[in-house]
């Protein structure tokens, strides 16, 4: 992850960012790579860096050309001369190859300096006398080891000089945008060079294999333009992760790893959208191990750790994508395992489970909620204020919860299962959310009820848009032209209505103010999926559901390359914002485009 000029302006970026223990633990090893280029006796650099008050060197001021392809590749025009380097990753491998080449006509020398850490990708990185542990210089090959990692660079044909030393205040202007320490200290082990006649060409492999082979590619910025549907598809392929003991889905990147709520909402378009349907199910196989008393975790961990389960929609999501799994390949015996799970989580909600999650017998709809805690996916925390805390009975949590009944007794009648008790809950819950969630006064259902809460807010359009909806009809009708007036943007829609006394239209600023607008105003593209389903299920209008994903497809790579970003601003003009590569972004912006093309 980097930028096209070549500076790090996040404490995330490096040309090799090692997964050390996927997927959770990620390792910025490879910042950067100084480089000069020596022509006819004049010196340029051709990397750039942002210091505490300076940039240098000012590559970018040469910079001619940024290709993207299966590699990504800059040119240089020094002093008349071509330059290009590309950076190409192993698939699969901590391991990126990075080559130089002279394409010019007259030979030149280049110096490359490689720049190391060996931080936690969080974290900043800071001089200290204990690194690295362990240097090493045998021939053709620099590694440096600290805390067991090793990060071997393989530099054939270069003269190299171990003048070992740091480099000091890199800053990183993102960071000090959101109010973090944004300066980081690199390490450099070496000074490499070569002689390069035209044609001739610089190699780097840094990588963390002991043997790891160069990937040389020169179709950089060749790729033929490609459908709507491929490109989504070939960006949602990014965030399945096999890791050594399972199939994992990452919620976003940089810094999100696997997240029980993504997951399941991601999981219909990620994974079954693009024929991966056995990864799918693994993916639900593996959640529905850590289940506890009804509830899949907030977020997947692995041995030794102790799970979350702070979430009231994570198990209600995990029953949808168990129904699209099947519909997409019915498989009796995956089929019998769902229907326990299913089971096991309506048992627990019935009698009351975690965090004061409990169906109300009165009326059959879910209610949640405990002082301090955020449990729906409208989760933002600053310090001990819950910005939007929604206790009671939330209109998306009582639609998931219609449909996970719905689709237990689904399965059931396919599987021969009796299930009365499942049947009757569902018709009251259902009958329920009809009579208590439509406010004629405002025109759209409440967001939650128990206290009510009549915030326009986009949480209704998934109890809309759902395989067993419970809120249609006119009433719908009406909410979705209120819906569409006041929270469609072009690029998702505000997390809550312009006109309400707590809207926030800018996503700016430090992080307590950003946390602060995450959900209340913020336009989220991942909610264009509900949004198309809703309008389809409710209007059949098919030309009304595309045009809302019209700007959004052409936004894939305008924020992060072959992405859609988490967030965007409510206000025009609507700049985006969060995590560059958003798995539900993708997954859901894929789903309803094939949705409403079919």
């Amino acid at each position: 992850m980097g930028t096209v000029v070549g500076n790090n302006t996040r404490r995330y970026h490096g040309h090799l960012v090692a997964a050390t223990q996927p997927p959770a633990i990620r390792t910025v090893l490879l910042a950067g790579v100084e480089a000069y280029a020596t022509v006819g006796g004049e010196q340029i650099g051709l990397s750039c860096n942002q210091y505490v008050g300076t940039v240098h060197p000012e590559g970018y001021r040469y910079l001619d050309c940024f290709e993207i392809g299966e590699s990504a590749k800059w040119t240089w025009i020094v002093s008349g001369q071509k330059i290009t380097k590309t950076l190409t990753l192993s698939e699969g491998e901590n391991t990126v190859t990075i080559s130089y080449q002279n394409e010019g006509t007259k030979a030149i020398t280049l110096s490359l300096r490689p720049l190391v850490s060996h931080k936690f990708y969080h974290e900043n990185f800071r001089v200290t006398d204990f690194y690295p542990e362990f240097l090493y210089f045998p021939e053709n090959r620099t590694t440096i080891e600290h805390g067991g990692i090793k990060l071997h660079i393989d530099h054939a044909g270069a003269s190299r000089t171990p003048s070992t030393g740091w480099y000091y205040r890199f800053e990183s202007p993102r960071e000090l945008e959101r109010g973090l320490d944004g300066v980081d200290d690199l390490f450099c082990p070496c000074e490499l060079k070569y002689i390069l006649t035209p044609g001739d060409q610089a190699v780097l492999v840094a990588s963390t294999l002991d043997t790891a082979e160069p990937q040389i590619r020169s179709d950089a910025g060749g790729v033929e333009s490609a459908s709507v549907e491929d490109s989504l598809a070939s960006a949602a392929r990014h965030f399945l992760v096999q890791t050594k003991s399972r199939t994992s889905l990452i919620a976003g990147y940089p810094w999100f790893t696997d997240w029980g709520r993504d997951t399941m909402i991601s999981l219909p378009g990620i994974c079954l959208e693009t024929g991966q349907i056995e990864e799918g199910k693994a993916i639900l196989r593996a959640y529905a191990s850590q289940m506890k008393q009804g509830l899949i975790p907030n977020r997947f961990v692995d041995q030794s750790e102790t799970p979350d389960y702070n979430t009231v929609d994570a198990s209600l999501w995990f029953g949808n994508a168990v129904y699209h799994t099947l519909q997409v390949e019915w498989e009796e015996a995956f089929a019998n395992e769902a229907h326990g799970w299913l089971c096991e989580i309506i048992e627990w909600h019935r009698k009351g489970t975690l965090y004061g999650i409990h169906v109300d017998a009165e009326d059959g709809l879910v209610a949640q909620g405990e002082p301090g805690v955020q449990l729906t996916w409208m989760d933002a925390k600053v310090g001990d204020w819950v910005v939007t805390p929604r206790h009671g009975k939330p209109v998306e949590i009582n639609g998931l919860w219609v449909n996970l009944l719905r689709v237990t007794l689904w399965l059931g009648e396919k599987l021969g299962k009796k299930q009365l008790e499942i049947s009757l809950l569902a018709d009251q819950a259902e009958a329920s959310m009809r009579k208590k969630f439509w406010h004629p006064m405002v025109g759209h259902f409440l967001d939650t009820v128990e206290p009510d809460d009549a915030s326009l807010r986009p949480n209704q359009l998934i109890a809309m848009s759902l395989p067993f909806a419970p809120l249609g009809g006119e009433e719908a009708e009406k909410a979705l032209d209120k819906i569409e007036k006041e929270l469609l943007t072009p690029m998702g829609l505000r997390t809550l209505g312009p006109r309400e006394a707590s809207y926030i239209g800018r996503f700016e600023g430090p992080l307590d103010k950003r946390d602060a607008a995450y959900h209340q105003g913020t336009v989220w593209p991942w909610l264009l999926g509900p949004y198309v389903s809703a309008v389809l299920r409710v209007t059949s209008d098919k030309k009304r559901a595309q045009s809302a994903l019209t700007h959004i497809v052409e936004a894939v790579g305008s924020y992060g390359l072959d992405g859609i970003a988490e967030v965007y601003d409510g206000d025009a003009p609507q700049f985006p914002g969060g995590c560059p590569w958003q798995a539900w972004s993708i997954g859901e912006v894929l789903r309803a485009w094939r949705e409403c093309h079919q």
